[in-house]
């Protein structure tokens, strides 16, 4: 009698166990609804609102808030429970995949989902608007001829300070006259405000003409145009979508995102938002370059 007493409480106990993880279940996030945090690369920030926007416009039961951080920073939160979704130009290698695995219990999903590039942008009032690869990374190490402060969004820990570093010094010491702003919009404003600075910029923060803000921004600054390595006869490019689309214009990076999530969550309804037709058209608006899918424009004829 006992045994069959012990055995009503183990079933008890077992179906108990069972609604309190179904109940559990219920107050997860859906691909359409509730609400997640992302840590996203400072300089895609324009681009990103912008999703988000649509997004919930689309899922009125889903909240994504997002932190705009230098890249660093949001790598460092692929360790932050509270973070779901990683946005940056970097992407996990093998060994970092492996890592995240020992910690997460499972592999988190990336992939890329736009090509944007690196603005040169200068003073209204500055003379030199065509520059080859050569004048920028001898203006990184501080060898240059031309008498220019580089500006950076930052001199550690951002998407741009590590492009400088892996591209143009290539892991020798920024020159003396490399100067931090402390993000993407003060970079702007130093370039504005200096007739003897030179800045770089992701192209998400002013390479968008019908964009208000960018157009004013414009109004502050110009661009550069760089030496196409690619092209003959030498044409100068600058860091417009078609450009980035061809690789003519020389400083292009990818954007990608990284997913910590094993479920069919809001994380996972918003990453195939991004690399889908809706977010991929986003970033074709946006003058990047969409990074999953192709919409090249063909000819056509209708028969009658």
């Amino acid at each position: 009698m006992a045994t069959g007493k012990c055995f009503v409480l183990s079933i008890a106990v077992v179906l108990l166990i069972a609604c309190n993880n179904s109940a559990a279940r219920t107050d997860l996030d859906s691909r359409t609804s509730g609400t997640i945090h992302i840590s996203v690369d400072e300089s895609f920030k324009p681009v990103i609102d912008s999703h988000i926007k649509v997004f919930e416009a689309l899922n009125p039961e889903a909240k994504i808030i997002a932190h705009y951080k230098p890249q660093a920073e949001c790598l460092k939160d692929l360790m932050n429970d509270s973070i779901r979704m990683v946005i940056t130009t970097h992407r996990l290698t093998d060994e970092e995949l492996e890592i995240m695995k020992d910690t997460l219990e499972f592999y988190p999903h990336q992939d890329r989902i736009a090509y944007d590039a690196i603005a040169v942008i200068a003073n209204k009032n500055c003379k030199d608007s065509l520059m080859d690869m050569t004048d920028i990374r001898s203006l990184a190490k501080g060898t240059s001829g031309y008498k220019y402060k580089l500006v950076l969004d930052g001199l550690t820990a951002t998407s741009t300070v590590r492009y400088a570093v892996d591209s143009l010094t290539r892991g020798a010491p920024f020159g003396k006259n490399v100067v931090a702003a402390p993000n993407s919009m003060g970079v702007i404003d130093y370039v504005s405000n200096n007739e003897d600075a030179i800045g770089l910029i992701g192209v998400s923060w002013i390479g968008n003409p019908e964009d208000t803000m960018q157009s004013s921004f414009l109004k502050k600054v110009k661009l550069v145009q760089l030496e196409c390595s690619l092209c003959d006869p030498i044409v100068y490019t600058g860091p417009y979508q078609a450009n980035i689309a061809r690789a003519r214009y020389p400083m292009i990076r990818a954007l990608q995102y990284i997913l910590k999530e094993n479920y069919d969550g809001l994380g996972s309804g918003f990453a195939n938002f991004l690399i889908y037709e809706k977010g991929q058209l986003i970033f074709r608006r946006a003058y990047l370059w969409p990074g999953s899918m192709s919409f090249d424009r063909r000819n056509a004829d209708i028969i009658q």
